[in-house]
């Protein structure tokens, strides 16, 4: 907070807006007269009417800034609150209301699309948050692990390609059936060492974009 501000002016830095107004006001039309005296007094006058008006531009601004902060907080705070509750509709339109769209935003909706099994979407959305904050751990973590997770589904789907149709094939019981075990594999239905990583990698990744998804 610009406190060299408030004392030019006179005021409290908790003084509310009004009052923050009321006294720039009274000192500008105080120096708005003082300056048509002669000499240094008017001088003097005329350099501190343009010293109010910038603190008083500078005071307002800030306070803009400030309250801009905190409502995109609470609403992120609210967007977070909505993935934890599984209500994806509602996150994103709490998302879509937002005028100004800074990193955290690109984390979120991410995280939004993430849910929705947009995974292309998802991975786009982080590394725009990552290029607009690349200091950020959050966003970096996220992103790693989203990547480990494409990239071993990938491996999971050519895998399943190079079988051709001989995994989806049915078998009938009688001379030539593969066993039980072979089939349940082939076909799936076994948990096999594969499953139980595919199944690990996708529960950490979703461990870690629920974890951070709290609010800065």
């Amino acid at each position: 907070m610009n406190k060299q501000s408030y004392e030019l002016l006179g005021i409290s830095e908790t003084a509310t807006d009004e009052e923050v107004t009321a006294r720039y006001q009274e000192l500008k039309k105080k120096y708005s007269e003082d300056r048509f005296l002669e000499g240094e007094a008017g001088n003097e006058a005329a350099r501190m009417l343009n010293k109010i008006d910038v603190a008083y531009n500078e005071i307002m601004s800030e306070r803009k800034e400030t309250r801009g902060k905190e409502d995109n907080s609470s609403s992120y705070a609210k967007v977070d609150a909505y993935i934890r509750e599984g209500k994806i509709a509602e996150a994103q339109a709490v998302l879509d209301e937002f005028n100004e769209r800074p990193a955290e935003w690109h984390y979120l909706q991410s995280v939004v699309f993430y849910k929705k099994n947009w995974i292309t979407e998802s991975k786009k959305q982080l590394e725009i948050a990552i290029q607009m904050d690349s200091s950020n751990e959050k966003y970096r973590t996220a992103y790693n692990k989203l990547k480990e997770k494409i990239d071993y589904d990938k491996k999971q789907a050519d895998a399943a390609h190079g079988q051709g149709g001989y995994a989806q094939g049915t078998y009938s019981q009688g001379e030539g059936a593969p066993d039980y075990d072979t089939q349940q594999q082939q076909m799936g239905g076994g948990f096999c060492e594969q499953c139980a990583t595919c199944c690990a990698c996708n529960m950490l990744f979703n461990c870690c974009m629920n974890a951070c998804c709290g609010c800065n």
